[in-house]
């Protein structure tokens, strides 16, 4: 396994191009994965790897690295850190405090942010007090307590004249459980204005363009993409990079053997009848991932209600892979039934771990996808998965999870 990066430019390209097709018509697609591409094909030509340029690393010399002097949360060694400058008055930065505060809940073990406060005391009144309040609650080990509560509650203590700020935040971190004495002691202390001097003038070295300023793994992000979805799904795909297979399975599947799997899902099981004899590239991978744990807690990303229900990206963005792509293949199978399951796809031989069950007879999407398998039973559990399509509705709430994925032969 190893890490792979995927590139801002594609993902945004690929979010306008679903966006602007119809409900209905919009076929089950996954992504073709990071920008540039390697392919790797096998001996057989059935299956390619993919390569791409690795995520850029911090740049010393204009963003500092993080240290331990840092105000950070999550795990240091995550797959992901986001650095963020910005300042506890300005509504900007309490909105991106929330898709923050979303991101870290959504991204519990993949995710470190680290929180540079600064201040700009021209422009907003408070700015300074509020920094230096921060520094304040940080010597009882509560910087994370005053965050919160700073943006929290930003417009209860940004009407209030400047001289009135120090008693509502007093009274506030009071109730949080923090050393009034102490905070007080903090608030006045001349060390704590020259700690934030100190930090203003590190940061003013370094000409920030704007604020919120956010950099993902060094890489400085667009003003642009800082909501929520993007954001989410920049931190999604590049966990998944270190979860991804840098060769093609190897083919163990026995077309003679009979495979049944049954998707535990958090409404149900689904159980699926595998077709190893019409497509036995598909039915192949799909065993391999599911040994490998690769669908468990995976979620049905997208569910249209009397089209399809997709699942099989860790991610949740609907634009993960496995590391690898393989061939289409076509038999007699049709999409003539509900309860049809088939390979997600961005074009032909593009097949990756993304799948979806069809809720009725699609005819459009013959001789497009690769289908696998039946749903036997369980298929009025798919139909109650919950809706989800963020292509019309990036605030759909999350999608059902697959728990795990049990496999049977004979």
């Amino acid at each position: 396994m190893r890490f792979i990066y995927f590139a801002l430019l594609f993902l945004c390209a690929g979010f306008l191009l679903s966006a602007c097709s119809t409900q209905t018509a919009t076929p089950p697609t996954e992504t073709a994965g990071p920008t540039p591409l390697i392919y790797t094909p096998t001996a057989a030509v059935s299956c390619s790897t993919i390569s791409a340029q690795p995520t850029p690393v911090l740049d010393n010399s204009v963003i500092p690295a993080v240290t331990g002097a840092d105000f950070s949360t999550g795990p240091a060694d995550a797959a992901v850190t986001i650095i963020e400058y910005c300042e506890f008055q300005s509504a900007g930065c309490a909105e991106q405090a929330q898709i923050i505060d979303a991101l870290l809940k959504n991204h519990p073990l993949d995710l470190r942010f680290v929180f540079r406060p600064l201040a700009v005391s021209g422009a907003l009144d408070k700015s300074d007090k509020a920094f230096i309040a921060a520094l304040a609650a940080d010597q009882q080990g509560k910087f994370w307590e005053m965050y919160n509560l700073l943006f929290s509650k930003q417009a209860e203590w940004n009407p209030l004249p400047p001289n009135d700020f120090d008693a509502w935040v007093l009274k506030e971190a009071i109730a949080l459980g923090l050393d009034g004495d102490q905070l007080q002691a903090a608030l006045n202390a001349p060390e704590t204005r020259t700690k934030m001097v100190s930090t203003m003038e590190a940061i003013n070295r370094l000409s920030l363009p704007a604020i919120p300023l956010i950099l993902i793994n060094g890489a400085l992000q667009p003003s642009y993409l800082l909501d929520y979805v993007s954001l989410n799904d920049t931190v999604g795909l590049i966990a998944l990079g270190g979860k991804q297979f840098s060769q093609c399975p190897p083919f163990t599947v026995d077309t003679a053997k009979n495979y049944v799997a049954t998707l535990h899902t958090e409404k149900g099981d689904i159980v699926i009848q595998l077709f190893a004899k019409q497509a036995p590239l598909a039915v192949n991978s799909f065993l391999f991932l599911s040994r490998e744990n690769w669908f468990n807690n995976v979620s049905f990303h997208r569910v249209i209600p009397g089209f399809v229900a997709q699942s099989g990206d860790p991610s949740g963005t609907g634009w993960g892979n496995p590391g690898y792509f393989f061939k289409n293949e076509y038999s007699d199978l049709t999409f003539d039934a509900p309860g049809m399951v088939a390979m997600a796809n961005s074009g032909p031989d593009t097949n990756g771990s993304q799948f979806f069950i069809t809720f009725a007879p699609a005819p459009d999407l013959n001789g497009k996808y690769t289908i696998f398998g039946r749903v036997i039973s369980g298929l009025e559990v798919a139909e109650q998965l919950t809706p989800r399509n963020l292509a019309e509705n990036p605030n759909a709430p999350s999608g059902d999870k697959i728990i795990s994925v049990e496999i049977k032969e004979q």
